[in-house]
């Protein structure tokens, strides 16, 4: 079971420029305080010919499409084809992959999006890391502190991992499909290419290749 929560189960790094954060990372969590200093080393090495910098540490791909409506507070990186909508709010603390897409009202904040991350409609992401083509359909949210404020846990079968955070909203894995209106809750973990139905709460960790219909209902895919 903890080998299904680590970043070699649940990523291929090949799909990220921010590979070198996962160095000698076990679970992905553990990099969501290094997010913002790594956008500053990361984004000073890359080419003047391929990215502007404008502003505070943020970097825009030229390829890039960023509406004139969108917020962007650094640090950030916006990468190769990247589209950030109408009305985007990024926070700060961002990676946002090549081909990615954050649309229309879609607030981001101290996260990593790999490449064909689509968060395109009124989504909210929050210390998560969101693997290769992982998608979030319309109004689904990453909460990222627990109601009482104490330190997040992860859940699983074989007990709970601490994780020494109190901000941490979700790990998804590459290509999970997110259903609409559902809340990701504090600590949640999902395995790639599994499926969450619409209107989900979600507070655990999810196998890889399962289909979450809801709490105690999860399927192996066929």
């Amino acid at each position: 079971m903890m080998e299904q929560l680590t970043v070699k189960a649940l990523y291929n790094l090949e799909e990220t420029i921010a590979k070198a954060i996962f160095d000698g990372v076990t679970y992905p969590w553990e990099v969501l305080p290094k997010i913002g200093a790594f956008i500053v080393e990361l984004g000073n090495t890359l080419s003047e010919e391929e990215y502007d910098k404008v502003g505070d540490n943020v970097w825009i791909a030229k390829s890039a499409k960023v509406a004139p409506s969108a917020y962007i507070n650094g640090p950030a990186i916006i990468g190769k084809g990247a589209e950030v909508r109408h009305c985007a709010f990024i926070r700060g603390n961002a990676i946002v992959g090549e081909g990615a897409v954050v649309g229309n009202s879609t607030e981001l904040k101290n996260v990593i999006l790999f490449n064909k991350v689509q968060v395109p409609h009124y989504n909210y992401v929050g210390d998560s890391v969101l693997g290769y083509k992982a998608h979030m359909g319309a109004g689904s949210i990453t909460s990222n502190v627990k109601s009482d404020k104490t330190l997040t846990t992860v859940k699983t079968s074989e007990g709970a991992i601490e994780t020494g955070l109190k901000k941490f909203g979700a790990m998804l894995g590459d290509e999970v499909e997110v259903g609409c209106g559902s809340v990701l809750n504090p600590g949640t973990v999902i395995g790639s290419h599994t499926n969450i139905y619409p209107l989900s709460m979600v507070r655990e960790f999810v196998p890889a290749n399962s289909i979450y219909k809801k709490r105690g209902e999860v399927v192996e895919k066929y």
